[in-house]
């Protein structure tokens, strides 16, 4: 196929993808979504966003998609052959689902034949891959005597493990009603048809049928979604078949959320992304059955995440041990995980319990995570992707142009259009205001038409304007959400508060004159006959505040973060002349807000007093006074690998002073493997123990089995006699083990590398200093050389020489 760019006419996208289609059967929630395609955006901030997922990251991705092999998996599954080696994922198919998905979002606002032509030849391929009874897996069909190793001998073995064959059921069900809503065709409608009819047919618990469920969880929100277009009670049934049965098959941990049934869940744990498209499912389910207990259990789940596993970005998932959610109040920062795609399960959970519950507490959370933990999984060119989010580092985290496992990008594919969905809801006589931002909406209210137009230039600014331009409902009530952070509180629980003692508040004016409403659910609520013309002017006290952990976050204690309105902020290198890793915040911080629109496409700086603390040659502790610059956390990593915090010590006990000088870290490092994050091993920390991830390490990933080495230049010739290495070992989860063996050699006199001699030992340990002492030597370079494991990888924290 012929690589194909796609130019897209500017503006904004659109896209609420579970509400946006032609419903046929109503959606069951209590509050009615409004329809992406009724809402227009304008503004600026997100209207850049929108404009590089059109422009950029949808093309990108479908670039990707033919070059690494997405389509060619189709290909060779229509023509199956025992032959054929099958590479990549389970769920690579995925991958081409999503981004139709998200392409599909832009042709219902921006038509573009070239782009409809495109997904229809793309659709071709597909269609060719489909077995005659409806099953559309090429990780099995283009080989199925060796399918992908995580296949099973048969469908459905290996369903609840790695397979995927649900998980890619449910992302084709999802692109496949998005590309019906925006063509009218149901050329990719009819193909998801088909493989969910044989889903229904084969999975159930009667005569000739299997017992299974979703290893990987969003099959659930499809399977409702589909029921909604076609009417069709069966795939509903499924649905709720699946989550039914979730606890009592064969596979019953808390990685997959099966080691309850769901009506018993009561904390979020396991996988980040999987818990949370369960929770979006379950919510799916409830509103169209009517099924409280779903209900009440997600109400139960959802406090345990805002009150004890929520990070202060919105992020959710705080290991990366099977990308899942930690302990109550485990919430590391340089190893946070946060992946891109469990923040849009974030959103997703926290948009369905407002439509089920009305109260302004879910999209508190929701857009905490939209502008923090979210859109930093894209760069602002929307080329550039981040898998984790953490909130910490020392530049070995950077976005890259794609993944192996593609998973986030194509997700970021697929919601960034969606956003113009999430601004308004209707009930009855009632049309709640939830996101600010530039926008011409139109709504139906009790049938009527609404006209709305909103005018801000938040996240930067707390004043909105909301004009009526057309009214043809009478009188309603327009409930806008005052958001938490307005309300003096950062999260609905007690994991984080201010800590400032400031008492932000907000004042409303209809047509200039002041008006009061006592608070319901976090919604100032106006009721009148509203005519043409009238205009609401809402005014947020937009401050910056500081805020503090709960205590039992050990991450965070004698810490605090900075935040102004809904965006999180972050101390970043390029800002700064000093290690931002080093500073003391003041007991009594004083900050100054600085408008930057010619930085990171327009951006607010803010500007503090700090101390910095560093060793010098003596060892003697030294403190300097600087001036802090602070950035949105969203637009970190744009500039180059470097320090990065959110969380910024604000007693001593926190900080990090920087490290006493050493001859590894005066050392030039070269390596056999290459990569940004080799200054781990010279930066003077060394781990609390075998699975501490809170500081910076390198590995050998993905080399398994070779010998390896990294090199020490000293600045002079230097008599050593002991080496001490720190390990990296990332079991049982992980590619890292400790390595088969290692050694040391210097270089002699005619330049050649040398064993050091009299050697006491090599040890090879866990969580521990390996020291091995040796005869003195005086040399001007010394090298580790390290064996790797047969099938691992191997790492290290640090390599201390003397």
């Amino acid at each position: 196929m012929k690589r194909f760019v796609m130019t897209i006419l500017a503006g904004c996208l659109a896209g609420n993808s579970l509400f946006a289609q032609k419903e046929q059967l109503k959606h069951g929630y209590p509050i009615d979504p409004v329809p992406f395609t009724s809402v227009k955006v304008s503004d600026s901030f997100w209207g850049q966003r929108l404009k590089a997922s059109r422009e950029v990251t949808i093309p990108l991705a479908f670039s990707k998609c033919e070059e690494t092999g997405r389509y060619r998996n189709f290909e060779l599954a229509a023509h199956p052959s025992d032959t054929t080696k099958v590479t990549g994922y389970s769920f690579d198919d995925t991958d081409v689902y999503k981004t139709i998905e998200g392409a599909s979002y832009s042709l219902q606002t921006y038509p573009d034949k070239q782009l409809a032509h495109y997904m229809d030849s793309v659709l071709d391929i597909v269609a060719a891959a489909q077995e005659p009874d409806g099953y559309l897996y090429t990780a099995r069909t283009m080989n199925p005597k060796h399918p992908h190793e995580w296949a099973g001998s048969k469908r459905w073995e290996k369903v609840e493990e790695l397979s995927h064959e649900f998980y890619n059921l449910g992302h084709m069900v999802e692109g496949a009603i998005a590309h019906y809503q925006a063509t009218g065709s149901r050329k990719f409608l009819d193909i998801a048809i088909r493989y969910a009819d044989c889903v229904c047919r084969e999975i159930g618990d009667g005569e000739g049928q299997v017992v299974r469920v979703p290893g990987h969880q969003i099959a659930e929100m499809a399977l409702a979604k589909l029921y909604l277009v076609t009417g069709d009670q069966k795939y509903l049934d499924q649905a709720k078949f699946f989550l039914d049965k979730r606890g009592y098959t064969s596979r019953k941990d808390e990685y997959s959320q099966a080691h309850k049934p769901v009506i018993e869940q009561d904390e979020a744990v396991g996988h980040a992304v999987r818990a949370a498209y369960m929770y979006a499912g379950m919510a799916d389910v409830a509103a169209l059955t009517g099924d409280t207990s779903y209900v009440h259990a997600i109400d139960r789940i959802w406090d345990n995440i805002v009150s004890k596993k929520l990070y202060i970005t919105g992020g959710i998932g705080a290991t990366n041990q099977g990308e899942a959610f930690g302990k109550n109040y485990e919430l590391p920062n340089m190893s946070a995980y946060c992946e891109t795609c469990a923040a849009i399960g974030n959103v997703y959970v926290n948009y369905r319990l407002f439509l089920l519950h009305g109260d302004a507490k879910y999209y508190d959370v929701l857009e905490r995570t939209l502008y923090n933990g979210l859109i930093s999984g894209v760069s602002l060119d929307g080329g550039g992707f981040f898998y984790p989010n953490p909130l910490e580092s020392m530049g070995q985290h950077q976005r890259q142009p794609w993944f192996g496992c593609a998973c986030c990008p194509s997700n970021i594919c697929r919601f960034i259009p969606s956003l113009p969905g999430y601004v308004y809801a209707v009930k009855d006589n009632q049309v709640y205001v939830n996101l600010f931002m530039g926008n011409e909406a139109e709504l139906k209210v009790g049938g009527k038409k609404v006209i709305l137009h909103q005018e801000t230039r938040y996240p930067w600014d707390g004043h909105v304007t909301l004009t009526v331009d057309k009214n043809a409902a009478g009188t309603f009530a327009m409930k806008i959400r005052i958001p938490g952070w307005v309300r003096n509180q950062v999260v609905p629980s007690d994991l984080y508060t201010y800590s400032d003692g400031k008492r932000p508040g907000y004042s409303v004016k209809v047509n200039g004159e002041a008006v009061t409403s006592a608070l319901e659910q976090g919604y100032f609520t106006i009721e009148r006959k509203w005519k043409k013309g009238d205009r609401v002017e809402l005014q947020l006290d937009m401050e910056v505040r500081t805020v503090k952990a709960n205590g039992k976050v050990e991450a965070d204690r004698g810490r605090m973060a900075v935040e102004r309105g809904p965006i999180v902020y972050c101390a970043e290198w390029p800002d700064n002349s000093f290690n931002v890793l080093s500073l003391l915040m003041n007991q009594h911080p004083q900050f100054e807000v600085v408008e930057r629109p010619d930085l990171l496409y327009g951006l607010n700086q803010i500007k503090t007093p700090v101390q910095t603390l560093e060793y010098d040659e003596q060892g003697r502790l030294v403190v300097k006074d600087q001036e802090l610059t602070l950035i949105p956390y969203y637009a970190w990593a744009h500039r180059g690998p470097g320090n990065m915090a959110v969380w910024l010590p604000s007693e001593v006990r926190a900080t990090r002073p920087v490290a006493i000088p050493t001859l590894a870290s005066k050392s030039q490092v070269s390596a056999s493997h290459p990569a940004k994050s080799l200054t781990a091993i010279t930066d003077g920390l060394v781990p609390a123990d075998e699975n501490d991830r809170t500081i910076p390490y390198y590995h050998w990933w993905p080399k398994e089995g070779t010998t390896e080495w990294i090199v020490y230049e000293f600045p002079e010739k230097t008599e050593v006699s002991s080496s001490t290495v720190y390990w990296y070992d990332d079991a049982p989860w992980g590619s890292c083990r400790l390595p088969r063996s290692w050694k040391v050699y210097y270089k002699n006199e005619a330049g050649e590398w040398t064993p050091v001699s009299e050697a006491d030992a090599y040890p090879v340990s866990k969580g521990n200093p390996n020291t091995v002492h040796f005869a003195p030597v005086s040399t001007s370079a010394v090298k580790l050389e390290v064996v790797l494991p047969e099938k691992y990888a191997a790492g290290m924290y640090e390599w201390e020489i003397q």
